[in-house]
């Protein structure tokens, strides 16, 4: 079967009923010494949508996973998606109060969870009033029903439910700036546009384009879109993913040495984390065609130092959970050592894409002005999860979606990001957003007031720093202020370090300054990201 026939499905579902057929014994999946067929996955995500109707889920019905990256995790997604149910995956790294607001939140009855994260589900089965079942994908747990087993006692029947492009497919959570996340949800449409090659979205860039043989290290977690979208790009290609259930540098160079990839997306501190591995200078990358690498700037020093080690092609890309992923993207050719002043562009578009600058008032900006970073094209999610409101913000009548970015076009149409709109910190690829730290610290009973900022971090891009104000009479810790917000939220959110001042700067209205705040630490950089 053409490779044009698959990219031009309408839905997931379709992709993997073409590909089972097509090349059933071609590998699509590698976790460990296991191998999961194409025609394997498209049998067993059958029998996953016959068990899942069993329980009475259907069209539109939100299921969850919580645990690590495992090929089992895809064929429990394409099962939901045979039925039109929607997969969302749940930050294995969040506080158990956190990941008992998202099951709520998206109101699943049914959730798979991974190996060490059954105890987690029982204690917050409680604050979970619809969860009715726990689906265990090797995790180890007796009070739940076993996967595999489950599964395998239902027919491998394609449960062949109509469906289209504008049907939900995938519910990925994002930071919120009022310290509650919501659900950013995208349809088979916006998550298969990236990777049409021949209808509206036109040509794909050498990069993007699917060859047979092609093997694509998965390591970037699955509660994100780089590495859902990373899986999803690989079934819809026809091509095997080696899955590690987490990043391990370690572990990537044993595979980048023993399997022939080619492929990798990494944020920037994987990058680094890779180069300063007492064992990288062993490894032949020979072999590695291309790292794509996103979610936070990187330094052009590193860039270098890679491109020396490592030698392969190396993608920039630019995007947001809001645009299913890459909306811009660093072209290899463009990865000049000499460091050319593209180097600290994102890139260009990609085909299908428009991209605007807007000033406060959403007025187009000309070249070379910095303003909010607008977009619009079929990559942009369909909203937010029963929050119309906070998608009206985010999304005008005409498209364009806000990105919360500031940055500026330059006259060839390159992309440069410049600041933040919003308040959001980037720490090693995760986003953290002041509110829901605040709110944590805030909960302190010795704390009277508290902002929180991203200041520059060699290792992680940014770090979390909390400027706290001590109520009158009361004596505060850094280390107490810490161990009090990791009861509350997930470790990689809470404050790396904490300043004690008299007096947070606000201005008439009583919004709190944190430019101000944040100054002293961003003095001589030439933008206002790490």
């Amino acid at each position: 079967m053409d490779i044009d026939t698959i990219l031009q499905a309408e839905t997931l579902a379709e992709v993997i009923r073409l590909h089972g057929q097509a090349q059933p014994d071609t590998v699509a999946f590698t976790f460990g010494d296991e191998e999961l067929t194409f025609g394997a996955l498209d049998a067993g995500s059958n029998r996953a949508a016959q068990a899942l109707a069993s329980l009475g889920v259907t069209k539109g019905e939100r299921v969850a996973y919580l645990g690590k990256n495992h090929p089992l995790y895809f064929e429990a997604l394409l099962g939901a998606a045979k039925l039109g149910a929607v997969m969302t995956p749940v930050n294995w790294r969040l506080a158990p109060p956190e990941v008992a607001y998202i099951l709520d939140d998206c109101q699943a009855r049914v959730v798979f969870v991974g190996e060490g994260f059954a105890a987690m589900v029982e204690q917050v089965r409680g604050q979970v009033p619809r969860l009715e079942h726990v689906i265990r994908i090797d995790a180890g747990a007796q009070t739940a029903a076993d996967y595999r087993a489950w599964r395998d006692s239902f027919p491998a029947t394609d449960p062949q439910v109509p469906l289209v492009r504008e049907d939900d497919l995938l519910q990925l959570y994002t930071s919120g700036t009022t310290g509650r996340p919501k659900g950013a949800v995208m349809t088979n449409g916006s998550i298969l546009s990236s990777r049409d090659a021949t209808g509206s979205e036109g040509v794909l860039r050498p990069w993007q384009e699917p060859v047979e043989g092609d093997v694509t290290l998965l390591a970037m977690p699955c509660f994100h879109i780089s590495g859902t979208g990373t899986g999803i790009g690989t079934i819809v290609a026809g091509t095997n993913s080696i899955v590690l259930p987490e990043y391990d540098p370690t572990q990537a160079l044993d595979l980048i040495a023993n399997y022939n990839i080619s492929k990798i997306f990494l944020v920037p501190a994987a990058i680094q984390i890779l180069l300063n591995h007492p064992r990288v200078g062993e490894v032949d990358f020979s072999r590695l065609k291309t790292i794509t690498y996103g979610a936070s700037p990187i330094p052009l020093e590193l860039m270098k130092a890679a491109m020396d080690r490592i030698g392969c092609g190396f993608v920039q890309m630019y995007g947001m959970t809001e645009t299913s992923g890459t909306i811009v993207a660093l072209d290899p050719e463009d990865h000049v050592p000499e460091g050319s002043p593209k180097m600290r562009s994102v890139g260009k578009p990609l085909a299908g894409v428009e991209i605007k600058i807007i000033d406060a008032d959403g007025n187009p900006l000309g070249p070379n002005a910095v303003g909010e970073i607008a977009t619009r094209s079929t990559k942009n999610m369909k909203g937010y999860w029963n929050k119309p409101e906070a998608t009206a913000e985010t999304i005008d009548a005409e498209g364009w979606l806000r990105t919360g970015d500031a940055g500026y076009l330059d006259e060839d149409g390159y992309l440069y990001i410049h600041d933040r709109v919003k308040d959001m910190i980037i720490s090693g690829g995760e986003n953290v957003y002041p509110a829901e730290v605040e709110n944590a610290i805030y909960a302190h009973p010795k704390v009277a007031d508290v902002a929180v900022i991203g200041v520059p971090d060699d290792k992680w891009g940014e770090a979390v720093k909390a400027c706290v104000v001590v109520k009158p009479g009361e004596n505060l810790t850094e280390a107490e202020v810490i161990a009090h917000a990791r009861q509350h939220i997930a470790g990689y959110k809470c404050p790396k370090s904490v300043d004690f001042i008299d007096a947070l700067p606000r201005n008439p209205s009583g919004k709190i300054l944190r430019r101000e705040l944040r100054a002293p630490y961003w003095e001589g950089k030439d933008r206002a990201v790490n």
